[in-house]
């Protein structure tokens, strides 16, 4: 870099710090507060919404394929939209616009057919990977100027860690009020019919004995709708779900005002900051993304990025249909991710703070081992119906490694890639979103037992790729500091 161009970064950067006010660090812990609250009502919505499409949507796996088509065009969204949105509006209001394209999706449910939920599916995504790209980027400028108002006491890796845990902590509790939303509504009176609620009782007794043939990681939906048996997934009186999504709306429109009123732009805090896409137009901001991935650390990142989409995906279609829709009921499935929720803002609050004291790696090898216990035990447990303890604890334990998955790598990227956050971010998404296509196109076709041996090998090869990016790291570490030890004698 030109020393014009780093005196002039130094110049900006002290100009910020001379500038910013007494409360300053208050103000850009509110922009996080913000950011996490409109996500936190944004996703209630959304999550609540999403978690029942295996479910609810079930018919010729048209929710899969709703999944799936949110995701494949995450993936096109990523790759072309991101850098050039971001540039084009910045991260505040990328964000805020990117919300709308998420109504069409709840909006669908009113009338829900393949030409209504696909389009709308296509349409989250496409929303979706600026809307996430933008929350990254932002977290760490802001990560940035606060580090830099600390005059040095405080390393930016600890702030982008604590940001990050603190917005996930809003973020993870979507899922606590997205689901208790849906089964509150779906499992209350409204709507109902004598006639309805004694069809359903007597379905539920004729399939109960065979939970444990039918359910669980011995779930196979081609074996089932060839058999024409359902287990407990009936799904819900259609004015219920139509309460529901308008419920939904009115979250997502409020998220959308929240940070339109209350965020601030980031142009306060660049502090002569140059991002990836800056200067850049047309073709060129493209070939930004597609240059991140040239790095040898992005590409050994790339398996467990893809892990942390498929885990989620499994969660959202396959634990909720196979075991908790099929062994306890559609209406249950939202009390029983109640538990996955909270665990997820558990591991946000503390990940940070445990990482402080033991660093990245050993948190790594911990939820790789206990992720992989969970995937085994998963795998060989044998269905019970109603056995709501069981498929709490399962939620619970899963939320706890999603949501440590979801942080230690989120700020990872962040520690390393410095100023070309854009694109890194980006590859992220991008990844993450294959991952998660890629099991929301299978679990129509395999059995329950094949995707969590999927996951568990995709696990494995993921973290043989992060240790490979810690090694280097570590390496490159100990050659800086013998440079600099020589140069000092």
């Amino acid at each position: 870099m030109p020393s014009s161009s780093v005196n002039n970064d130094v110049n900006e950067r002290q100009l910020f710090i001379a500038s910013a006010g007494k409360y300053e660090n208050v103000r850009i812990t509110k922009n996080v507060l913000v950011l996490g609250v409109a996500f936190m009502v944004h996703f209630t919505a959304f999550h609540g919404m999403a978690n029942l499409q295996s479910s609810v949507n079930s018919d010729g796996a048209l929710g899969a394929y709703t999944l799936a088509a949110i995701y494949g065009s995450l993936i096109i969204s990523n790759i072309f939209l991101p850098v050039t949105v971001i540039r084009w509006i910045g991260c505040k209001w990328t964000i805020a616009v990117s919300f709308l394209f998420y109504i069409p999706f709840i909006a669908a449910q009113f009338y829900p057919r393949f030409y209504t939920l696909v389009p709308a599916g296509l349409a989250v995504g496409f929303g979706g990977g600026p809307l996430w790209c933008a929350k990254c980027t932002y977290l760490t400028v802001i990560s940035e100027a606060f580090t830099a108002i600390s005059n040095g006491q405080i390393k930016l890796e600890v702030i982008i860690v604590r940001f990050f845990g603190l917005f996930f902590i809003f973020y993870q509790l979507a899922q606590v009020w997205g689901n208790l939303l849906s089964s509150t509504v779906l499992s209350s009176g409204i709507g109902d019919t004598d006639g309805l609620s004694a069809n359903i009782t007597i379905d539920l007794g004729n399939v109960s004995k065979n939970v444990d043939q039918l359910c669980g990681a011995r779930f196979c939906p081609n074996a089932l709708e060839s058999s024409g048996e359902v287990g407990n997934l009936h799904r819900p009186d259609l004015f219920k779900i139509q309460l529901l999504s308008g419920i939904f709306i009115v979250l997502m429109l409020c998220a959308t005002i929240l940070v339109s009123l209350f965020a601030d732009t980031l142009k306060r805090y660049e502090m002569g900051r140059k991002g990836s896409g800056s200067g850049l137009s047309g073709i060129k901001l493209l070939a930004v993304t597609f240059k991140q991935l040239l790095q040898k650390k992005q590409i050994l990142l790339l398996p467990i990025t893809m892990f942390i989409g498929a885990e989620q995906a499994f969660m959202a279609v396959g634990f909720t249909a196979s075991f908790v829709g099929c062994g306890w009921g559609i209406s249950r499935i939202g009390y029983v991710m109640i538990f996955f929720g909270l665990s997820n803002v558990i591991a946000a609050a503390f990940t940070g703070a445990v990482a402080k004291i033991t660093g990245r790696l050993p948190i790594m090898v911990a939820i790789t081992v206990l992720h992989g216990a969970i995937i085994i035990w998963m795998r060989v447990w044998v269905a019970v119906e109603d056995d709501y303890l069981t498929y709490g604890a399962m939620a619970a334990l899963w939320g706890l490694v999603d949501g440590t998955w979801l942080i230690q790598v989120n700020s990872y990227y962040g520690v390393l890639f410095p100023g070309r956050e854009e694109a890194a971010f980006s590859n992220f998404r991008f990844f993450e979103a294959i991952g998660s296509v890629s099991i929301y196109v299978l679990n129509p076709m395999l059995c329950t037992s094949t995707i969590l041996t999927i996951l568990l090998t995709l696990m494995i090869v993921g973290m043989i790729g992060y240790s490979m990016v810690e090694y280097i790291e570590r390496k490159e570490e100990r050659s800086n500091n013998f440079e600099l030890e020589g140069s000092e004698r």
